[in-house]
C-alpha cells in the first residue's frame, strides 16, 4: 500500500465539537500587531494515531517568537494534561497578556473538556490573562499552531513512521 500511496479512509477524531453549556470568548487579535514574546500565546490539541488508539498532543506556543512554550501527550481526552502544560509555560515564562484557543472544547463526556471548561478558563482568568477563541471553523485564526501541528505529523511523525 506505501509503495502505491495507498491510504486508509476512516473517521477521525472530532476535535473541535463545541460544548453547548460552555462559554465563548471574542477573537482578540484581529488587526492585532505582535510583537514582543508573552504578549499572546496559542494552543490546540491534535491526536496522533498509534497501534492502540490515538494519543492526544497539547502544545503552547508564544505568537510573536514562535517558541513551543510546553506540550504534553495524553491517551485521554481530559482537562489534566491541557492544564499541566498551561501551568508549566506559566511558571517558565510568565503570564502573557493573552491567551487564544478554539472554541472546541474536545469532549468526551460532560466533565471531559479543555480549553473553554471553567476549570481552564478560570485558571487563566485568575492570572489576569485575557481569554481570546478563534471563530467556529476558522483555522485561519490560529494558524501559527495549526503550522507547527503540520511539522510535527509530516515531519517527524510520519517519517519515523515510514522510514
Amino acid at each position: 500500500m506505501r509503495k502505491m500511496g495507498i491510504k486508509t479512509v476512516y473517521s477521525k477524531p472530532r476535535l473541535s465539537k463545541s460544548h453547548p453549556g460552555h462559554k465563548k470568548y471574542p477573537y482578540l487579535l484581529r488587526g492585532l500587531e505582535i510583537k514582543q514574546p508573552n504578549h499572546v500565546w496559542a494552543t490546540d490539541i491534535t491526536y496522533i494515531p498509534t497501534a492502540r488508539g490515538n494519543c492526544y498532543l497539547v502544545a503552547i506556543i508564544d505568537w510573536a517568537s514562535r517558541l513551543m512554550l510546553s506540550w504534553r501527550l495524553s491517551n485521554t481526552m481530559d482537562t489534566t494534561f491541557c492544564l499541566d502544560a498551561l501551568h508549566e509555560a506559566i511558571d517558565r515564562y510568565g503570564a502573557p497578556e493573552i491567551f487564544n484557543s478554539d472554541q472546541g472544547s474536545q469532549f468526551t463526556s460532560e466533565e471531559g473538556s479543555q480549553f473553554t471548561s471553567e476549570e481552564f478558563t478560570n485558571s487563566l482568568i485568575s492570572d489576569g490573562i485575557k481569554i481570546s477563541m478563534d471563530g467556529k471553523g476558522r483555522w485561519v485564526d490560529n494558524v501559527i499552531i495549526e503550522r507547527a501541528w503540520k511539522s510535527v505529523k509530516y515531519e517527524e511523525v510520519l517519517y519515523i513512521t515510514y522510514k
